[in-house]
């Protein structure tokens, strides 16, 4: 019985191909939008990580509470008493990862992605190997007589594994890439700045899932055995990061307790960590990893939904006008026996074909959404190369199509099923159902309206924010800059920063280049280096001590990146050197150390080198640079010179060029190769090109929102113009009559145009009402303008407004065009 309802039910639309194709593709939109979205909230938000049991998986977090700092790494010297102390949980394992030339293999020198990984990583996460084997506790243990090989000067702070010689086992996708698969490759060595020896390949896949803020490489080309003596080793350098496995049956609360008491420990012990005010906070690894992304991806969801609501009720309205008009069949059917049931059973039947066409229509749209998707989102959405349709994906999408069919089909069955038999079959042929159901038509105009307008306020909040974040001054200027990487030279401190200066005059005679600098890190390049300071204060309280992002550059790094100099002078090439104990900071730091004072020429107790802090001369205030987002202002900064800390710290290198800094990037690396052909050069990239993928987020949620308003809109004034045609269709005689009596054309327009204003208004308002409550939930995503900005509110009530009066003026112009003679002749 069903199969014949569903065949009369297409053979019935197939007589009206044109409703048939627009309630299709009406459909499809709201269908395909929210299965491209939903595969991305399925994908980040709900799949599963690819670990072993990952639901007992957690990250572990260092608060700094007494300098506002969260998420720090943790010092090697602290992993013996969490391992010790942390009774509830299987293990512990630290990874940090970082960049390495890799030579000694007989290829081309390339610049690798490295992880240092403690030996028990592989087991913890449950990552198997395909070729040879996995680290055993001995390749983790130091080997004191090559801790010099490749060594370059301390980076406090910098996450970075220690450049050491030792065992690695390649990334399989690595393996096949560089060696073609060679399973000889196992036992050979090779050259990460010391002797590393291959023992294994890990299988498909494998990968480091962290917060994008912690800056660890997702797949690391090599992984590296950690050769760090945890007993005794330095509880003050940090650089490594925590996962932990928690026993079978304890939860995230109960390990968080034992934490704490680790902690505790440690500040008692420890009168540095007491002072910095030291907690541990674990996390769910899951959770986490999405913490930053879920609400974002929560508003587009959310979105999508409306998208998907909008074309229902979109659809709705066209079945209702469908049912209007065949209201005379419907009366007959009724009149010879057909029951109401069965009315409304041939109305649902028409509304499952029209999902089932639109829903495989949506699929395909939906695939198509997910490679847009995967093309332009940005870095920071974990997982997003993952997103695919899968089985889930799947029947979200079936169930989409059949929640459409059951809301946009069961109103107009419902009204349809009750036609008025003896007014629809007068002589006269002239039905009252579609006025009788005009009411309902509106109502479902309205709701299209204020839902469409919702999504025009978010478009509108997204646009402000992205034209804040272009205007942002950054504290440098980025045009005509060509950044890149060179590793460390090789050799002693002399020949380091003879290699450095010889790289630097050689860039900086290419045509065309105006100025040559380089730094560790680059602003908006991802790496990150912590420094403690203080004032005199802090000297007596160290409590006093602060966090600031420390920056190792080249005399010329300020003019070459155009950051003003607000008082005192820049670095000259006297200042390069480890006894010159002169350093420059940015304005932020200069108001929080010196406030109402002139910071020039004052004294700063900052960690850079060593274990204890040093007093430096402050030489310079300089313009603060949003070195780790756009969004934010991000934390105060110190400079000292690459000279300072025993040379060759800095391995991002900037050149500044009138021209196209991309034709820079031949010579550059000719440059390179000339003084060493073993030094590869790696992330040659327009600086522009790292403010572009900071802004990458917001022009993200941009684009989206502005997609779906822009869909939403078009469907919301479609609706609004078939409600207003068919009401003028309704009303030809009453316009006759008006027009015979002679009426203005003006009123016939006023009298249209105002009953679409009506509608449009209230939907409107209602939309406004919703605006207010559901554009909270943007708060993160939105930079320089508060949810609910005024100026954004009402530049969209006047701009959909202006649309509406567009959609209105199409019938109404038709409706003061009608001959009266032939109006009435149509009663």
């Amino acid at each position: 019985m069903l199969l014949k309802e569903l065949g009369y039910a297409a053979r019935s639309l197939a007589r009206t191909p044109g409703f048939a194709l627009t309630a299709i593709f009406t459909i499809a939109l709201g269908v395909g939008a929210s299965t491209a979205i939903f595969s991305v909230v399925n994908g980040v938000l709900l799949r599963r990580l690819p670990y072993a049991d990952p639901d007992r998986l957690v990250l572990a977090w260092g608060d700094l509470r007494n300098r506002n700092v969260l998420d720090f790494p943790f010092p090697p010297g602290d992993i013996p008493d969490i391992r010790a102390q942390g009774t509830l949980f299987e293990a512990f394992a630290g990874v940090v990862t970082g960049a390495a030339p890799l030579t000694g293999d007989d290829q081309t020198p390339e610049q690798v992605v490295t992880a240092g990984v403690t030996t028990n990583t592989f087991s913890l996460l449950g990552l198997p190997i395909e070729l040879g084997r996995g680290f055993t506790d001995d390749d983790g243990t130091p080997q004191p007589q090559l801790a010099q090989q490749g060594g370059g000067p301390p980076q406090p702070g910098a996450q970075q594994p220690p450049r050491l010689p030792g065992i690695a086992v390649l990334s399989h996708e690595f393996w096949r890439r560089r060696y073609g698969g060679d399973r000889s490759i196992i036992g050979k060595t090779i050259d990460l700045g010391g002797k590393t020896t291959v023992v294994g390949v890990l299988a498909p896949g494998a990968e480091l899932l962290f917060p994008p803020t912690t800056n660890i490489e997702r797949r690391p080309d090599i992984w590296v055995a950690l050769r760090v003596r945890f007993e005794g080793a330095s509880r003050i350098n940090v650089f490594l990061r925590l996962i932990g496995r928690l026993k079978p049956g304890v939860t995230v609360a109960q390990a968080q307790s034992q934490m704490d008491g680790i902690a505790a420990d440690l500040r008692k012990r420890f009168p540095i960590k007491e002072t910095a005010g030291l907690h541990f906070r674990l996390e769910p690894m899951q959770k986490d990893l999405v913490a930053d992304v879920r609400p974002a991806i929560l508003a587009l969801m959310g979105a999508v939904i409306f998208v998907l609501l909008i074309s229902c009720a979109n659809v709705a309205n066209l079945l209702l006008v469908r049912a209007a008009r065949r209201e005379r069949e419907l009366a007959l059917r009724s009149a010879l026996g057909g029951t109401r049931w069965r009315l409304i059973r041939q109305m649902l039947s028409e509304s499952l074909v029209l999902a089932a066409g639109g829903g495989v229509l949506g699929l395909g749209l939906a695939w198509l959404g997910i490679r847009l998707l995967a093309s332009m989102g940005p870095a920071s959405l974990p997982r997003l190369d993952a997103v695919t349709i899968d089985p889930l994906v799947l029947v979200f999408s079936a169930g989409a199509s059949l929640a459409a069919a059951v809301i946009f089909g069961v109103v107009p069955a419902l009204r349809a099923s009750r036609p008025n038999a003896i007014e629809a079959l007068r002589p006269t042929g002239r039905a009252s159902g579609g006025r009788a159901g005009r009411w309902l038509r509106d109502s479902v105009v309205m709701v299209e309206v204020a839902l469409s307008f919702v999504l025009l306020i978010g478009s509108g909040l997204m646009f402000r924010s992205f034209l804040a974040l272009v205007r942002t001054d950054p504290g440098y200027d980025p045009s005509g800059i060509l950044t890149f990487t060179v590793p460390q030279g090789r050799g002693g401190s002399q020949q380091r920063a003879a290699f450095i200066q010889t790289l630097h005059d050689r860039l900086a005679g290419l045509p065309g280049v105006q100025a040559v600098t380089a730094a560790t890190p680059l602003p908006l390049d991802g790496a990150i280096v912590n420094a403690r300071w203080g004032t005199d204060a802090a000297v007596a309280d160290p409590t006093k001590f602060q966090q600031a992002n420390l920056h190792l550059v080249l005399p010329g790094y300020f003019e070459t990146l155009r950051t003003r100099l607000l008082s005192g002078r820049v670095f000259t090439a006297a200042d390069n050197d480890s006894s010159v104990m002169s350093l420059i900071v940015d304005d932020r730091l200069a108001a929080k150390a010196f406030p109402g004072r002139p910071a020039v020429g004052q004294r700063l107790y900052v960690r850079a080198r060593g274990n204890e802090p040093e007093w430096y001369d402050i030489i310079g205030v300089v313009a603060h640079q949003r070195h780790v987002s756009l969004t934010e202002d991000g934390p105060a900064a110190i400079f000292l010179t690459d000279g300072h800390v025993g040379s060759g710290a800095v391995s991002r290198w900037a050149v500044r060029t009138a021209g196209n800094p991309t034709a820079l990037a031949g010579p550059v690396r000719a440059a390179v190769t000339a003084l060493d052909p073993l030094l590869p050069v790696s992330e040659v990239q327009p600086m522009s090109a790292l403010v572009d993928k900071a802004m990458a987020p917001t022009r993200f949620a941009l684009v989206l929102i502005g997609i779906f308003a822009a869909i939403a809109g078009v469907l919301a004034v479609v609706g609004l113009y078939g409600v207003l045609s068919s009401s003028v269709s309704q009303r030809t005689a009453e316009i006759g009559v008006r027009v015979a009596l002679g009426a203005p054309r003006s009123s016939i327009l006023q009298l249209v145009i105002g009953q679409g204003l009506r509608l449009s208004g209230v939907g409107i308002g209602l939309g406004l009402v919703g605006a207010f409550a559901l554009t909270r939930v943007m708060n993160t995503m939105l930079v320089g303008v508060k949810a609910t900005d005024p100026l954004t509110f009402a530049s969209m009530v006047v701009i959909f407004f202006g649309i509406a009066w567009f959609a209105c003026w199409v019938p109404a112009r038709r409706a003061a065009g009608l001959d009266p003679t032939v109006a009435l002749r149509e009663d």
